[in-house]
């Protein structure tokens, strides 16, 4: 998506910037944050941004997602998850889908999805926290095919549930899964083991089985999709450590461990990829590490937070991805909301530019030359992504959204999503041209 087009006339120019405009899946078109829209207001407006629409939502923590104008979020209400359809523009209801689940989380959380949906052409498909897979018809709601992954691979109960988004690639939709041997779960979770189902691959149009891959653990990043050194790969940054996977065949081509000794610890933000560098960031234990994987899939670690104090790791991302623009990396580091700050480094040595404290857990998009910063409490930050120093050009306390806003921001065509709280509100980032 992110790509210069050269458009010949206004119908043409029309479609091609609509086509820029959808957001189908975590993380946008290019599944890095990174939106492809231009117009941010400046100077930006004291009172904020205009509010178009708003609507209750249930439990859950997913964003949702928007293609072709319609709206797609997931959520439980009582025993039933539920995608629910909407007009992007005006919030009004389409139509629903709903399927019983009886989920019940270890550490008290919302029972509700963690992933959002996934668009793609005609279907939207849904990962739900028991670890269902739904395929939709996205016109209507239609139930194509389900599969159920925890009965079919036995995957045990994470901490806090089943949460990658799947990701299509060609005809196949890649199921992040994570299966054991049979059996009851061990009371470490550390001793679970398993059992070559990291990823299922599953023909995206009738649910089959094409294969299954990798001695993984499912964690609650998501899996990527990118070409490196002329092929097309899958990146999963699983429990354990780094999967690269070739998308036909499910051969195995690089894994690289990386996580912490303690039992809790999870990898919930996604890797960044530039070129053949991948940057992997936790904050349970080692921090974060920039690997460089030559042709034969064999990793160099260019630099590495794993020798360091905990204080002086480069970066320590919770689930928020980073956001790479222009040779820096900027993102929120720190597990618990006091200690954690934003933070600008240079992605190919690690070296910190710049500090903000006591921002809260946050999450990040780059549009337009200014990244939008949603902290857990409802604060909108517009920020300049200067390495130089910490550059804010607005806040705005969003008075609608409520602690936790752990879903991150969704821009499409020119309209702000953001979710917290039983909450998700639509607000016109940029006006709609005349």
């Amino acid at each position: 998506m992110l790509r210069g087009w050269l458009c010949l006339g206004s119908l043409v120019l029309t479609t091609c910037l609509l086509a820029a405009a959808d957001w189908p899946t975590f993380l946008g078109p290019s599944g890095n944050g990174v939106s492809p829209e231009k117009g941010v207001p400046q100077p930006w407006p004291k009172q904020g941004l205009k509010k178009l629409w708003s609507c209750d939502l249930g439990w859950g923590y997913a964003p949702p997602v928007v293609f072709q104008g319609r709206l797609y979020h997931f959520d439980r209400f009582g025993d039933q998850a539920r995608l629910t359809c909407r007009d992007a523009r005006t919030g009004r209801y389409l139509w629903k889908f709903e399927y019983p689940t009886a989920y019940e989380d270890f550490y008290g959380y919302e029972p509700g999805p963690r992933a959002c949906p996934v668009v793609d052409e005609e279907h939207v498909y849904l990962h739900g926290v028991e670890g269902m897979v739904h395929c939709l018809d996205r016109t209507n709601g239609r139930l194509l095919w389900k599969l159920d992954t925890q009965k079919e691979y036995h995957f045990h109960q994470n901490f806090f549930g089943v949460a990658s988004v799947p990701v299509v690639v060609d005809d196949l939709l890649i199921v992040p899964v994570g299966g054991s041997p049979k059996g009851r779960r061990p009371l470490d979770f550390r001793d679970v083991r398993p059992n070559g189902t990291a990823l299922v691959a599953l023909e995206k149009k009738t649910g089959k089985v094409r294969w299954f891959s990798g001695q993984e653990l499912a964690s609650y990043t998501s899996p990527l999709v990118v070409t490196m050194h002329g092929q097309k790969v899958i990146l999963y940054f699983a429990r354990g450590g780094l999967l690269v996977v070739e998308p036909q065949q499910g051969k195995v081509l690089l894994h690289f461990p990386w996580r912490a000794r303690i039992e809790e610890s999870v990898n919930a933000a996604n890797p960044v990829v530039v070129g053949s560098r991948v940057l992997l960031s936790e904050c349970y234990g080692p921090g974060s590490v920039l690997i460089d994987i030559d042709a034969q899939w064999k990793p160099q670690i260019v630099w590495s937070d794993a020798p360091k104090d905990r204080w002086d790791r480069s970066l320590a991302a919770h689930w928020c991805t980073p956001i790479y623009w222009n040779g820096y990396l900027y993102g929120c580091s720190g597990r618990e909301t006091p200690e954690a700050d934003l933070r600008c480094l240079d992605f190919h040595s690690g070296e910190v530019q710049w500090i903000r404290k006591r921002t809260g857990r946050c999450t990040l998009m780059l549009v337009d030359h200014h990244l939008l910063c949603l902290n857990e409490f409802g604060t909108l930050l517009v920020i300049k992504p200067n390495p130089q120093k910490y550059e804010e050009v607005a806040r705005w306390e969003i008075p609608e959204l409520e602690y936790p806003c752990w879903a991150p921001p969704v821009l499409s065509e020119g309209i702000l999503y953001l979710r917290g709280k039983g909450r998700l509100v639509a607000l016109e980032l940029i006006p709609t041209r005349k």
